[in-house]
């Protein structure tokens, strides 16, 4: 009897999970409330521009090809990702500059500009970052925690002392930079986590060390190009699509999950449900327990982004693929984020330039530009008409601070006329998430990646009380990030086989 699962969501967690199920003769239908696959790895154009809503930096390239080598996937022959180096620029307040690159000589005379024997902390701290990753990622992010037993044991206790899991990063820096800039340089990837360094476990140097040993890439046609090669090796898997299927609820029955509810009044039956819509909203839309959607409201979430999407009539050829304005402001950025405060004046800034990388994003004579500037989440996320006014009118302002700071920090190395020169311009808020992708509080990477929400301690890949309902995505374990996601559903698709296989 053939088996025949529901994916909610064609995320890559979601995608990740449909391809394994149904290379494991599961009959799979995928259902998503947008148009297209790929959740919040995303993309749209305009007037001939294109640009990508996610992540624009392939990073951690050795995990994303070791788990699309497990879907039969040679990653070179399908993304033909060409390596960015330096990986970015970063522009500091008064303009000075440093190069991430991994030409050790060129970091070398750039660092001991900047503190004398600074480049001997830089090669002791990525030695500790390459030991975080050799044993942090497959003994946290690789492997499943299905029992406290697995997760509570000498061994991992072990292991979180050598990862320094229980050091916050940035204080930890202070063993290799007196600077503060330098400190910053290497900490900010923590953002990715969506995390303040100033919180974030030391494990976490396995970032910077891996971009620079590892490379940051960029496969061609963009980071979408990710999505589309899922979702057509799913097709051939036989996994059937139907987009824009929003899923009204999950149907319970006798304990147990046994099909979906669409929009429509449609409902989809199914012996086995897997969920990679964000987990907050699956918890308090879709499914009927109200204490476990509070209890997941009560933990802690990762903060937004306020992103804009530029098209231009001219070239600005001084933008490297990838710029990093550093505020010397830096904790003070970081603690409104975590706390849902106002931007600061001056905040940090990163800017894509892919036109750099891949003309075909932007028209002869054009420039595709891609700012983000990381904030923290809404304040009210509720469904009371007037508190949502004023959570509207009050990112609107937050949305023209950011723009003016982005345009500030641009003039800062000589480009002031780029506001003269739109001709293409979208924007993104929290409020831009949520409704786009049911982010709960427009929080872009779900749960925080805190010391109390990693690894066992994550909600799981299966719902504590529904047998055969499982979780992918960014808030389940191993955590957010694009080839985390996929790891998360080959993880949910082993626990779904190892179940029927009982």
């Amino acid at each position: 009897m053939t088996t025949h699962a529901v994916v909610v969501g064609a995320g890559v967690g979601g995608l990740s999970a449909a391809i394994h199920l149904a290379r494991r003769g599961v009959q799979v239908t995928v259902v998503e409330k947008n148009s297209a696959p790929g959740g919040r790895l995303g993309q749209f154009t305009r007037d001939g521009h294109t640009f990508s809503t996610g992540p624009t930096l392939l990073v951690m390239p050795l995990l994303y090809r070791s788990e699309l080598a497990r879907m039969g996937v040679d990653m070179d022959a399908a993304l033909e990702p060409q390596r960015v180096d330096p990986t970015y620029d970063i522009v500091f307040d008064d303009g000075a500059r440093l190069a991430m690159t991994s030409d050790l000589a060129v970091m070398r005379d750039q660092l001991e500009a900047m503190e004398a024997g600074s480049f001997d902390g830089f090669l002791r701290y990525l030695a500790e970052g390459g030991t975080h990753y050799r044993r942090g990622m497959p003994g946290l992010v690789e492997r499943d925690f299905r029992r406290a037993s697995q997760f509570f044991t000498p061994a991992n206790a072990l292991l979180a002392i050598r990862v320094r899991a229980l050091l916050p990063h940035y204080r930890h820096m202070s063993r290799y930079f007196s600077s503060p800039r330098l400190r910053a340089a290497f900490t900010y990837q923590d953002v990715y986590m969506g995390l303040s360094p100033f919180h974030a476990p030391a494990t976490f140097s396995l970032t910077p060390y891996s971009e620079l040993a590892h490379g940051v890439w960029y496969p061609k046609g963009g980071m979408y190009r990710i999505a589309e090669v899922l979702a057509a090796l799913a097709e051939e898997s036989g996994v059937r699509f139907e987009y824009q299927a929003p899923v009204r609820r999950i149907e319970i029955e006798g304990g147990r999950a046994t099909g979906v509810v669409l929009n429509d009044e449609r409902t989809i039956p199914a012996d086995v449900i897997v969920a990679n819509a964000d987990l907050a909203c699956v918890y308090r839309r879709l499914l009927p327990d109200r204490a476990a959607a509070d209890a997941l409201d009560r933990r802690t979430f990762s903060g937004s982004a306020i992103s804009f999407f530029w098209g231009t009539d001219r070239i600005y050829p001084q933008l490297r693929p990838h710029t990093l304005f550093l505020t010397d402001a830096y904790r003070d950025n970081f603690d409104r984020i975590e706390q849902n405060r106002p931007l600061p004046d001056g905040p940090s800034v990163y800017l894509h330039a892919p036109t750099r990388l891949d003309p075909a994003t932007a028209p002869v004579g054009s420039d595709t530009l891609i700012a983000v500037v990381p904030t923290g989440h809404m304040r009210y996320d509720g469904n009371d008409p007037e508190r949502l006014a004023r959570e509207e009118a009050a990112w609107d302002t937050e949305r023209d601070r950011a723009r003016g700071f982005v345009l500030d920090r641009l003039a800062q190395v000589g480009l002031d006329d780029v506001a003269a020169h739109l001709t293409v311009e979208a924007t993104a808020t929290p409020l831009t998430w949520r409704a786009h992708h049911n982010l709960a509080r427009g929080a872009t990477h779900g749960l925080a990646h805190t010391l109390l929400q990693l690894a066992y301690l994550r909600p799981h890949n299966r719902h504590a009380r529904y047998p055969n309902l499982y979780f992918a995505g960014a808030s389940t374990h191993p955590g957010t990030g694009v080839p985390t996601a996929i790891v998360s559903g080959r993880l949910a698709a082993e626990r779904v086989a190892d179940d029927l296989n009982r």
